[in-house]
């Protein structure tokens, strides 16, 4: 998008230096409430990029929707370039029913990229990508683990896409995962539309995380100064963030069913003789341990306290370093994320 060009949303138009909101009108529902999405606008005088930031297109997930609330309180959008589009609920009847899917139980992320004619969430998603997704010359999706299930900080990107290498380098999370397009996926369109873009992961649904939302707040600062939409950091040079980048990952699995005690955590380093956690027999007459099988750094795992045999318990990343060396890197980014973060506003 050329930035002096106006930037039109819907039935508004957003010259360069203007901010504001767009109401862009959906469907209806039962009770004849209409749906609506909600598009915050923020445009430098300055030319520069179009950075599309996006939470809540799963109802349950908040991380994403408490970075982005925090993000548009932010003082430093005052002296942007470019422009920032953010849509911090995507799938409005989700947020509102508290749920992760829409009224009919699909998954906003499978329908991309929609249909004007089609289903409420076919219409949302057709709405979205003709009015937003257009717009845009590169784009994060904030995203959380299941309920019950927490993810470490993590950007995934599509398999050899080097200009999202770049972005999530400049994003500085702990982990970077290449992982293959889901059809249907938001992160699809934006790979149809040559749009570089970033998936974060990082917490678990219903829950917010501080680190989570620092790292996630921290990264849209650190990725608008890498694309020259906020100044460069200032001089004094700050202890650098270790970012690995996975190789593969590796689900490990209830052995049996039982009551299921983990005894590692996210970010812990584990080798195939580490004992991650055990399944019990809830009548007490025996108890089976979950080993890992691999070298690795947990990434994600399973803190409900009952499990069915097959069931995914924890998720393991794989590195060409060693599990110990990305487990210290890994510690040395929270430290560095504790110690060097501003407190959030």
């Amino acid at each position: 998008m050329n930035h002096s060009d106006s930037l039109k949303i819907g039935d508004q138009t957003f010259g360069p230096g203007d901010r504001g909101e767009v109401s862009l009108p959906i469907g209806s529902l039962i009770d004849y409430q209409p749906v609506t999405m909600n598009i915050q606008v923020r445009r430098g005088k300055q030319e520069g990029p179009v950075l599309l930031l996006t939470a809540g297109i799963h109802g349950d997930e908040l991380v994403g929707v408490e970075v982005l609330r925090r993000l548009l309180k932010s003082r430093r959008l005052q002296s942007i370039r470019g422009s920032l589009v953010v849509v911090p609920v995507v799938c409005m009847p989700a947020f509102l029913a508290r749920t992760r899917y829409l009224p009919d139980r699909r998954d906003l992320n499978r329908l991309f990229p929609g249909s004007r004619d089609g289903s409420l969430g076919g219409r949302l998603a057709a709405t979205f990508a003709d009015e937003i997704v257009t717009k845009a010359d590169y784009a994060i999706d904030f995203h959380t683990g299941a309920s019950g299930r927490p993810n470490l900080p993590q950007i995934r990107i599509s398999p050899g896409d080097e200009r999202a290498l770049e972005l999530a380098k400049a994003f500085k999370p702990p982990v970077i995962m290449e992982t293959s397009q889901r059809d249907g996926s938001l992160r699809s369109l934006f790979a149809k539309e040559n749009i570089p873009s970033l998936l974060y992961e990082a917490g678990e649904a219903y829950r917010l995380d501080t680190a989570a939302v620092r790292y996630g707040l921290r990264g849209i600062f650190s990725v608008m100064q890498h694309l020259e939409m906020l100044p460069p950091p200032r001089s004094v040079k700050e202890p650098r963030t270790r970012t690995v980048v996975a190789s593969g990952t590796t689900w490990v699995r209830a052995p049996q069913g039982g009551i299921f005690t983990p005894l590692v955590d996210l970010g812990k380093g584990v080798t195939p003789s580490t004992k991650l956690g055990l399944v019990g027999d809830p009548f007490g007459r025996h108890e089976t341990p979950v080993t890992s099988g691999i070298d690795g750094v947990v990434i994600g795992l399973n803190r409900e306290a009952t499990a069915d045999e097959g069931d995914a318990l924890f998720h393991i990343a794989n590195f060409a370093a060693t599990a110990e060396k990305v487990e210290a890197h890994i510690q040395h980014s929270d430290n560095v994320l504790e110690e060097h973060t501003a407190p959030l506003e």
